[in-house]
């Protein structure tokens, strides 16, 4: 072979287990010529994202160069949300999924959020989160998790894969061999869990068992260091993870997908370019890219350094020919869902609408509070969230209840805000709320002790205040207490329904 056909092999190779991202409402001239050159896969993110029909046009732009193309989102539902990040989710998350503990609600969801992804053209969804929320203090995680139980994380992960496939979206289980008891955000560091090869059975596994057992064709790995298995790489770069427990223990022979490449738990120590040679060399077949890096030069970097490491031996042309024939195996069978998934617009706010509200629990002391007949003032403490969820997605009661009962007035408030003194409670929050309802909207208080002080000082002063927890309860000193179990507009608006007496 030339040396020429050779580079362009090896080029076309490089390219096709790569799936990268880029900006725009229209797919640029660069992807277009990328997927022509043997590009296999996108990435959609909110930034590419208007409306359902605006998708559908540049999903059907991106198969023109070709019908089999992969078209991935990272589309949880809940508190991560692409395809309605500007207006929040329609369906709650799979922490209030599991709170219900309906595996047929729960199905019913994931295919409903199916048809509206299939609409659009989207053919894998980074979805479920497989992860065993075992740490409450793991800042990743939480409310994306159905839950701290193994065995109830199975059955919803299971059902969660049978809804959304039964709609034409392949599922990708994630992220292996779980991300649930860790304690740092892996999208800055490297998160490590410590738990012995019995607790990691028992604890982290199941819900990967079962997602392989429903028909899961995609698992995508964590970048966390799990030094039972491997006590120098993360999973993700990890061959004794990859290969050794996800394929030869658990049986996947499906398409293994790394998380996002650059995130700082993989690139501080070895560079984009780095980390990626030694995931495709450990076992990972697709690499997803660009939710940061979504430019021409990156993917140029990439394949550089793909085509580079196979010329130099350390990465073998082999590993680099079957981890591209797995991502063409998984995007005929892919395509073949797709062709084959139920038709039909979602529902919208019809079953995450019921899903939300289901997942809604209050204490007896708010029950005895509600339904509110007086506009209240609503005070919202805002966390820093990690950056799988948007920034722009809008959540929280206030929108909501705004609506319902007009004359509701409102504050959003900030942690840093209040530790440096430009915003006092008694001003933003109590004065306001004099002689009328308050209602105090928190989330993940128990992991935020400015937002923990903070309810503890507004119900302190006002015992009669209402809060509503949108994320992994914990305790707090208020009597009336609402808990929606996740933060999407569809909680939102299932608390304010209740808040006001709505059936």
């Amino acid at each position: 072979m030339s040396s020429s056909k050779h580079s362009s092999e090896s080029r076309r190779l490089a390219l096709s287990v790569l799936q990268p991202g880029f900006v725009g409402t229209e797919a640029p001239d660069w992807i277009l010529r990328d997927i022509g050159d043997g590009l296999a896969s996108v990435v959609l993110f909110s930034r590419n994202i208007v409306s359902t029909e605006q998708v559908a046009r540049l999903t059907a732009q991106l198969r023109a160069e070709n019908p089999e193309l992969i078209v991935a989102i990272d589309e949880e539902a809940g508190d991560v949300t692409r395809i309605e990040s500007a207006t929040g989710s329609s369906r709650p998350g799979n922490f209030a999924l599991g709170t219900v503990d309906d595996t047929e609600l729960t199905e019913a969801v994931a295919a409903d959020l199916g048809r509206q992804l299939r609409t659009a053209g989207v053919s894998l969804d980074y979805a479920p989160s497989a992860d065993v929320n075992s740490n409450p203090d793991n800042p990743i995680i939480g409310v994306r998790s159905f839950g701290a139980d193994p065995d109830l994380v199975s059955r919803h992960t299971a059902a969660w894969i049978r809804g959304l496939q039964s709609s034409g979206v392949a599922a990708c289980a994630k992220h292996f061999p779980g991300h649930g008891d860790v304690a740092v955000d892996s999208h800055h560091d490297l998160p490590a869990y410590p738990a012995g090869l019995d607790e990691i059975a028992a604890q982290a596994l199941p819900p990967f068992r079962a997602a392989v057992a429903a028909g899961v064709r995609a698992v995508m790995s964590g970048h966390l260091l799990v030094p039972a298995y491997d006590p120098d790489l993360p999973a993700t770069l990890s061959r004794r993870i990859l290969h050794g427990l996800l394929r030869e223990e658990l049986g996947f022979d499906g398409l293994v997908v790394s998380d996002a490449i650059e995130m700082g738990a993989v690139t501080a120590r070895y560079g984009i370019d780095g980390a990626t040679v030694k995931a495709v060399a450990a076992g990972v077949d697709a690499i997803c890219v660009g939710g940061e890096s979504a430019e021409e030069s990156t993917v140029a970097l990439l394949v550089k350094a793909l085509s580079a490491a196979v010329s130099a031996g350390e990465l073998p042309e082999e590993r680099l020919a079957e981890a591209a024939g797995r991502v063409r195996e998984f995007a005929r069978w892919s395509a073949g869902l797709r062709a084959a998934g139920a038709a039909g617009e979602a529902a919208g706010d019809g079953i995450g609408h019921v899903a939300a509200r289901r997942a809604v629990r209050l204490t007896g002391a708010a029950r005895a509070a509600l339904p509110l007949t007086v506009a209240p003032h609503v005070v919202e403490l805002a966390p820093v969230t990690n950056m799988a969820i948007g920034k722009e997605t809008p959540w929280g009661v206030a929108g909501p209840l705004r609506e319902r009962l007009p004359g509701t007035t409102s504050v959003r408030v900030r942690g840093q805000e209040l530790e440096e003194g430009t915003v006092a409670l008694e001003s933003c929050a109590l004065e306001p709320a004099a002689g009328r309802p308050l209602v105090i909207v928190a989330r993940d208080a128990a992991r935020h002790a400015w937002m923990s002080r903070a309810v503890t000082g507004l119900t302190t002063a006002r015992p009669d205040a209402i809060v509503v927890e949108m994320g992994l309860p914990g305790t707090t000193a208020a009597a009336a207490q609402i808990f929606t179990h996740g933060a999407s507009a569809a909680s939102g608006v299932a608390a304010a329904e209740i808040l006001v007496g709505t059936d």
